[in-house]
């Protein structure tokens, strides 16, 4: 179907949808609601057939999964930042270099550019006002010119979030608010006296109120304060003044969250630790603040709004206590530093998503509850596309069965960017079915220029990988459109060359754990900077093989290294990866690169897919003549993807042309702050007169034939 004719009968579709007049927005062009789950792979989820002997329970997410369409085939990109950059601006890491998982060494040339065509920038053009709720890590305000301003810096009229150090979830502070010794409560509560806490004490409140609280079921009351955003002073009465040893201001997890508002003029209001608004369950703060902006749209203005939920990035820890979530109780007494105890928790993790997705549809109008309590979402009564996405592969311990935890998130094998995709709403024809044809993040980008009615290769003035997606919507029936899908991740650009210290988690060493504190969350062991390992230096070690090479000299059994590029390609039947590793050779020459290729079958199939896995790897030297076939083929497009982005020194707006425009965009951000920004050429952490000269050197240089 042609892009004008789908235009069209997007119009006539819209012109009998009707609409629900309480709905906020009853505009001609459809409301976009984009719900992203963080580290939520297929293998999770029960309604694409998966989810192991023990999956998670999301009736709600199924509710909506049968009034829309179930992508089966979608690929994301290996870590959260990656997948974010590509379905916001439609672009693969080789054009952005936003290249995995944001750490606050990474400079801005590997974060979303301001000159990014972003998705909320392509549907203002529309008309669509967008904002943004929870997790934002396409950026970093250590090392980003725009500072706690970076969601208005790329397009968001509202943003309400958290902008970590590390973009994710602090530390659990296993204090519990300073009641006891570092490491005590690994969870960030006081459990209940049978778990060694306590069923009685004192919760204590930011503004200085109190209550006592004392066990009446299952729930202890250390849990039940920490939900309220209090501090539970186990075994004692209140005091007036409280005691000094309360800490209201170190953040934890998912309880005690840096809060940052961004708001349409671009000012920013950062919000203290000690206010309640940063003392709750983040995917409750995420969901209410995005009920508060949809319920006060103007009418007959589209709007897209995206929550991001951190829900179930490490560290996992209960959520607000909910009974009738199965075993939710029980887990009062777990120890979130265990691996056995972080897959239950990763479950009710997602549950909890579940249920907060089903309390912004209800509390925005887009669904009701039945009278038996299940979800009943009528697309048709509504004007509004609800599109729901996993951002990468679920991380590895807490991956489901047949996929493969030494394959999971932060590799380009199928467990680590197989993601579950529902699209829902009033352009679905013939909804409560599977699309099993191959799409990727990226045509998510396009799909929000079609629902606006835009063209994005025409629109978007720079080359995008995007693909149609608004014709499967139409038309049950169309052929598929990707003849290949691609997937990418490796180390972003830090100073001088600089990378993520080595992390060993399981049998695995990995730089992807962008601090020790991450590295450390993810139960890994940490051979960077400030390693606690005895015989470490304080400088710890530069990569993988060189902590290897401790390893063995003090005889020690090696890990393997995980690879620090990884790319993939696939068609309908095959799949070709490629890993370039850092492998440790000798003492004496520890770390030598090496490029490996890898070809697989692979398919869909449930609840049994044929993966990827490492004894499934077809051998190069005696393939068929149809494997052969494809291999070569899929190893052309690997390399012209590769190759599509030639470098263009001195362009830092990437127009594709370094003329004077680049000379006072360098300007501008040498003289306010002269710090890291995307014309920092040399990638010294500085845009100074030494990047001057790169773009007088290339004054006049067009790239845009290239």
């Amino acid at each position: 179907m042609k892009l004008g004719s789908m235009v069209a009968l997007l119009a006539l579709v819209l012109a009998g949808c009707g609409g629900d007049s309480n709905h906020p927005s009853n505009g001609p062009s459809p409301n976009i609601l984009f719900v992203v789950m963080d580290d939520v792979g297929i293998d999770q989820m029960q309604v694409f057939g998966y989810g192991g002997d023990t999956p998670p329970s999301t009736p709600n997410i199924a509710a909506i999964a049968g009034a829309g369409i179930r992508f089966h085939n979608t690929w994301a990109m290996p870590a959260c930042t990656t997948s974010r950059a590509v379905f916001f601006d439609g672009r693969f890491p080789v054009r952005t270099n936003v290249y995995g998982a944001l750490g606050p060494n990474d400079l801005a040339n590997s974060q979303v550019s301001p000159y990014e065509m972003t998705a909320p920038k392509l549907l203002a053009q529309s008309g669509y006002d967008s904002a943004l709720f929870g997790k934002f890590h396409l950026g970093l305000q250590g090392n980003n010119p725009a500072g706690y301003a970076m969601p208005h810096a790329l397009g968001w009229n509202f943003y309400s979030g958290w902008l970590d150090a590390t973009g994710d979830p602090s530390s659990i502070d296993k204090t519990a608010g300073g009641v006891a010794a570092p490491g005590t409560w690994s969870c960030g509560f006081v459990p209940g006296a049978s778990a060694g806490g306590a069923d009685s004490g004192a919760c204590y409140m930011t503004d200085g109120t109190c209550s006592a609280l004392a066990s009446s079921g299952p729930i202890p009351p250390g849990r039940t304060c920490r939900d309220r955003g209090g501090i539970f002073d186990p075994g004692t009465s209140c005091q007036v003044p409280p005691p000094d040893y309360l800490d209201f201001t170190t953040l934890s997890g998912h309880y005690v969250s840096p809060l940052v508002i961004n708001y349409e003029d671009g000012s920013v209001e950062q919000v203290s630790p000690r206010d309640p608004r940063a003392r709750h369950f983040r995917a409750a703060v995420a969901v209410d603040a995005a009920i508060d902006w949809i319920t006060h749209r103007p009418p007959h203005r589209p709007w897209m709004a995206t929550v991001s939920f951190a829900s179930a990035h490490t560290p996992v820890m209960q959520p607000p206590a909910n009974e009738r979530l199965e075993g939710d109780a029980e887990s009062s007494k777990l120890d979130c530093a265990d691996g056995a105890a972080q897959r239950v928790l990763t479950n009710l993790m997602i549950e909890s998503l579940d249920t907060e997705v089903a309390r912004l549809l209800i509390a925005t109008g887009l669904a009701r509850r039945g009278g038996n309590g299940r979800l009943l979402y009528e697309p048709a009564r509504t004007n509004t596309m609800v599109i729901i996405l996993g951002d990468n592969g679920t991380l590895g311990n807490a991956v489901k069965l047949p996929f493969n935890v030494q394959r999971a998130k932060g590799t380009a094998y199928q467990t680590g960017v197989w993601v579950p995709l529902i699209v829902a709403g009033p352009l679905v024809a013939s909804p409560d079915r599977i699309v099993s044809h191959m799409v990727n993040v990226a045509d998510l980008f396009e799909l929000f220029g079609e629902i606006a009615g835009l063209d994005v290769h025409q629109v978007v003035p720079r080359p995008v990988d995007s693909v149609a997606m608004l014709p499967y919507l139409l038309d049950p029936d169309h052929a598929s459109i990707r003849t290949t899908n691609f997937t990418q991740i490796g180390p972003n650009l830090q100073v001088n060359g600089g990378n993520n210290g080595p992390c060993n988690i399981g049998t695995s060493c990995t730089q992807i754990p962008v601090s020790k504190s991450v590295c450390e969350d993810n139960n890994g062991i940490w051979y960077g900077v400030g390693s606690d390992v005895a015989g470490v230096p304080p400088e710890g070690f530069a990569r993988c093989c060189n902590a290897i090479a401790f390893l063995i000299a003090n005889n020690e059994d090696p890990p393997t290294i995980s690879p620090d590029f990884a790319t993939a390609v696939r068609n309908d039947r095959y799949k070709l990866v490629q890993n370039k590793t850092m492998e440790y050779q000798s003492q004496d020459a520890p770390c030598v690169e090496t490029v490996e290729n890898e070809f697989y079958e692979i398919d869909e199939a449930v609840p049994l897919p044929l993966l990827d896995n490492e004894d499934k790897v077809l051998p190069l030297a005696s393939l068929t003549p149809e494997q052969q076939a494809n291999y070569d083929a899929l190893l052309a497009q690997l390399n012209a993807t590769l190759d599509s982005a030639p470098s263009c020194p001195g362009d830092g707006n990437i127009d594709s042309v370094v003329n004077q425009e680049d000379l006072d965009e360098w300007s501008h951000y040498s003289e306010t702050g002269g710090l890291s920004s995307v014309y920092d050429f040399n990638l010294d952490g500085l845009t100074n007169t030494a990047d001057q000269s790169v773009i007088t050197q290339n004054l006049g240089l067009d790239c845009r034939a290239n």
